[in-house]
């Protein structure tokens, strides 16, 4: 069982807003830098993706907010014990 920082959320998007992330992701992906939205679209994307976030997340009422983003950073990253 994974802990309780680690389990599954699953999001619901239209195939719009899909392709929009996609494509938007995918350019950033490809400059190596993140771009601003281009288009307004993709910023509504953008927004509806984090207000599904929001409905879906428990830590952000945590009190301990800051270090369980900073501690998911570190796992995402791969840096876990390396000093």
């Amino acid at each position: 069982m994974p802990p309780d920082d680690e389990h599954e959320v699953t999001l619901r998007l239209t195939s719009g807003e899909a392709l929009v992330l996609f494509d938007w992701l995918h350019r950033c992906g490809d400059s190596d830098r993140v771009l601003p939205p281009e288009h307004h679209g993709e910023q509504v994307a953008l927004w509806n993706l984090s207000a599904l976030l929001e409905r879906e997340l428990v830590e952000p009422f945590r009190s301990n907010y800051r270090d369980l983003v900073d501690r998911a950073r570190v796992r995402l990253a791969g840096e876990e014990g390396s000093s």
